[in-house]
């Protein structure tokens, strides 16, 4: 018999990234796999949670928890009342920050530890919220969850944590949402672009520092400055850090163009990372790479870089780059010039895309669940 889990998901931030894909592919996932899950979620989430979980008892926390501070406040005092009054055995968080004194084994997922071994990457106060909070998960909590090995390798060897108490789940892919594209879908995206049929490399990812978008848009400059057609080079981001990001375009010759079109729609992605030329993702470090992954999924040839745990992603169906400029600039002109070898990468990306489901994520999660109440 599944224990019963309490899903914290009112801390899933309320950009709808990454993180936020992870904590919807599983919850579904889990639901169709028979788990007994209880999911706590800020009111506006209720009733999409109810859609993807439907066997899932779903509580709405106050209004106040939309803000970070209350929540976590009420994450100290609100969710063991909850897991008590829904006869939880084992409560899971999902992003990092655990209660303290529920009484309950918990388990917590950490995404990365980039916050510890390239601080600069982040903004400070982020950085430094999310080092204490990791450590606080890693010491308190019964089992602790990694989306990758390179993740787990890290946190035991700059937190000293217990590998014994560490369970890797690698994150799924949903192919509802990332597919090879019809040719109706490119053309919407292409449309939303305004590229008029131009050929463009596409960027899919939050503008921080650690993503490398600078050093993407210089060697992109450099690989196609000569071409006399060349693409656009297309970043796909909300707000975020863009002061070097607006250097490096500001240095680029005339004919290079760079498209910024803001978030796109769920219904756009597909067609967005599939029409692309190549999509580049050359970050100094992830936790797992989902935006490699769903790209892979879409058909896209991907260039990213042989660090952390991409290498664990994209195997060899991805390309490599150093993350300088210059490393960009050559492997991307390497890309660019032969159709050859994107048509390989795309076939195998798709094939390897597959290995990667939220039902195994959600097997390898159930048991960890489990392992927690047996310790």
């Amino acid at each position: 018999m599944t224990p019963r889990v309490l899903v914290d998901a009112a801390a899933v931030p309320a950009d709808r990234g990454a993180l936020i894909r992870y904590v919807d592919g599983l919850l579904a996932a889990l639901d169709r796999a028979g788990a007994d899950l209880a999911i706590v979620c800020q009111p506006a989430d209720a009733e999409r949670y109810g859609h993807l979980a439907p066997s899932a008892r779903i509580l709405a926390g106050p209004p106040a928890i939309t803000s970070r501070g209350p929540r976590l406040v009420w994450e100290q005092t609100g969710i063991p009342v909850l897991a008590k009054q829904v006869g939880a055995q084992v409560i899971h968080a999902p992003y990092y920050s655990i209660p303290l004194h529920s009484g309950l084994p918990t388990v917590a997922t950490v995404h990365d530890v980039t916050f510890f071994t390239d601080p600069e990457q982040h903004n400070t106060v982020r950085a430094s919220f999310f080092r204490s909070a990791t450590r606080t998960a890693v010491r308190g909590s019964a089992r602790v969850i990694t989306p990758s090995k390179a993740t787990r390798d890290e946190l035991i060897r700059v937190l000293a944590a217990d590998p014994t108490r560490i369970d890797v789940a690698y994150h799924g892919v949903d192919r509802s949402l990332f597919h090879q594209p019809s040719e109706e879908e490119i053309r919407r995206a292409v449309v939303r672009l305004g590229l008029h049929g131009r050929p463009y490399v596409a960027f899919l990812g939050a503008f921080e520092p650690r993503k490398n978008i600078p050093n993407l848009v210089k060697g992109f400059g450099q690989a196609v400055a000569d071409l006399p057609s060349p693409p656009a080079l297309v970043l796909a981001s909300g707000a975020g850090w863009n002061d070097e990001v607006d250097a490096a375009i500001s240095e680029l010759p005339v004919a290079v163009r760079v498209v910024r079109p803001g978030y796109l729609s769920f219904a756009d992605l597909p067609g967005f990372l599939g029409g692309a030329v190549v999509v580049a993702f050359p970050s100094r470090g992830e936790g797992f790479g989902l935006p490699v992954l769903e790209a892979m999924a879409c058909g896209a040839p991907v260039l990213t870089t042989h660090r952390t745990s991409l290498p664990e992603v994209g195997g060899e169906a991805v390309a490599y780059t150093e993350p300088d400029a210059e490393s960009i600039r050559d492997a991307l002109r390497a890309l660019l010039e032969s159709p050859e070898r994107r048509r390989s990468l795309s076939a195998a990306g798709i094939a390897r895309s597959k290995e990667f489901t939220w039902e195994a994520s959600a097997e390898a999660h159930m048991v960890s669940y489990q392992r927690a109440v047996d310790q």
